[in-house]
């Protein structure tokens, strides 16, 4: 669905993707949990990186339910954009099998599975909206995450948004998108 404004794409979830919620952040707060459940307990992904310890939340941390980071990469908003949506270049950089459908609603399963999700809203080269969850959190319970990305003299930077996870989960998630996103990404692109 377009509005004229912008070439985004939206998509509605059906009740059965995701159940009915009476708030915004209870929508959000499983998916947040899955990522940082997944990073901590997930023995696949200590099997292909190194281990991480879970520890409990920092005092600054434990009440905290979204995440922001910005992390500068050498590439095109175009390449970027293409890696997180490509299973087979999703796969190449973080070593673990990914089912990728690029299109707007179009379902994902990454890290050999781990991670499975929805594409919420696309704009090429500039936004990806997910709503996504470790398979290990309980059915239905997602998180949002949004990557935009940024052209910068040198490249890309690439923004993340990352809401609705459970309180204490924030340390572990934390560090989890930098050890099996952005640096293995780093790496892929150059």
């Amino acid at each position: 669905m377009s509005d004229g404004t912008n070439s985004a794409t939206l998509v509605n979830l059906s009740t059965k993707d995701v159940p009915p919620v009476s708030t915004r952040r209870q929508a959000l707060v499983p998916i947040a949990a899955m990522l940082g459940g997944l990073a901590a307990r997930s023995t696949l992904w200590a099997q292909t990186s190194p281990p991480m310890k879970e520890a409990p939340a920092t005092a600054a941390n434990k009440d905290r339910t979204f995440l922001h980071q910005e992390i500068d990469y050498k590439a095109t908003p175009q390449r970027i954009y293409e890696v997180l949506l490509d299973a087979k270049q999703f796969a190449a950089f973080t070593g673990m099998a990914a089912e990728i459908d690029s299109k707007a609603g179009g379902a994902f399963t990454l890290f050999g599975g781990l991670v499975v999700g929805r594409n919420v809203e696309l704009i090429p080269n500039q936004r990806i909206v997910q709503a996504w969850r470790p398979t290990h959190w309980d059915e239905g319970v997602y998180s949002i995450v949004k990557f935009d990305m940024k052209t910068q003299p040198s490249g890309t930077v690439v923004v993340l948004d990352h809401t609705g996870f459970p309180q204490g989960d924030f340390d572990t998630l934390d560090q989890g998108w930098h050890s099996h996103y952005w640096d293995p990404l780093k790496k892929f692109l150059m």
